[in-house]
């Protein structure tokens, strides 16, 4: 497998991504990793995910990104309308730079959430869209797992504050607005419901299982529960089984 950073420059915004496949020049499908909160475009598990998918898929590329603020990305402050702007222009620099007939899509957390946002925005864009651990409620886990109480204090005093786990990431009181008001969970994504597959570790300790399984459940969508993996799946067995149903499920 080879990998390669890229960026894409456009609108005002310079997005660091990375590809990884096994030839560039033959590919036919990528698929667009979407990352969580305070992570970044060179996380393990993304890495881990396209050694196996691409083992064996020679025109198969995985492609990772950062989100606004995250990794080595230049602004300074989260604004939810951001990343679904970084969303469409790396989806269309795929298109035109690869020029590959199918995108499917896999996001964790945060990522989840940004995804399934996008979708009752523009559509759907992928082909088969997998989602493991996603913050489908995306406001609560922000307040209830990561916040402090002092961020919160400071927020209803109109003052950014910087809040993550392995990365700050700072945001103030719009952001925070924005998550509240854009409540994916109002959607109907019943009529994707076959094209998209969540998976969920049932020791979450960030975002609990029984908001992806409510989401499903609502959806008719394909929901797989995984006894004992935690919000990270540090487990590498748990992980690897999960990567084998994503790569099962994208076909």
């Amino acid at each position: 497998m080879n990998e390669k950073n890229f960026y894409v420059n456009e609108s005002g915004a310079s997005i660091h991504c990375k590809i990884y496949c096994s030839d560039i020049k033959n590919l036919k499908r990528v698929v667009l990793y979407g990352h969580g909160f305070g992570g970044h475009k060179d996380n393990k598990a993304a890495e881990r995910f396209a050694k196996k998918a691409t083992a064996k898929r020679k025109d198969l590329g995985v492609v990772t990104f950062n989100l606004p603020c995250h990794g080595d990305d230049v602004r300074k402050t989260l604004v939810l309308s951001d990343c679904g702007e970084y969303i469409t222009l790396v989806l269309n620099h795929i298109k035109t730079r690869f020029k590959v007939s199918e995108i499917y899509g896999y996001a964790t957390s945060f990522g989840g959430y940004l995804f399934l946002k996008y979708i009752s925005e523009n559509g759907n864009p992928f082909k088969k869209l997998a989602l493991r651990c996603p913050a489908i409620d995306m406001y609560s886990v922000i307040t209830a797992s990561i916040m402090t109480e002092n961020d919160k204090k400071a927020l209803l005093h109109n003052k950014p504050v910087s809040v993550g786990f392995d990365k700050k990431i700072k945001i103030n009181k719009a952001f925070i607005d924005d998550l509240k008001a854009y409540d994916i969970r109002k959607y109907d994504y019943s009529d994707r419901c076959d094209d998209i597959l969540i998976i969920h570790g049932t020791k979450d300790e960030v975002v609990p299982i029984e908001s992806s399984k409510e989401f499903a459940d609502n959806n008719f969508i394909d929901f797989i529960a995984v006894e004992n993996a935690d919000h990270r799946f540090v487990d590498p067995l748990l992980m690897d089984n999960a990567i084998r149903d994503i790569i099962v499920f994208f076909g």
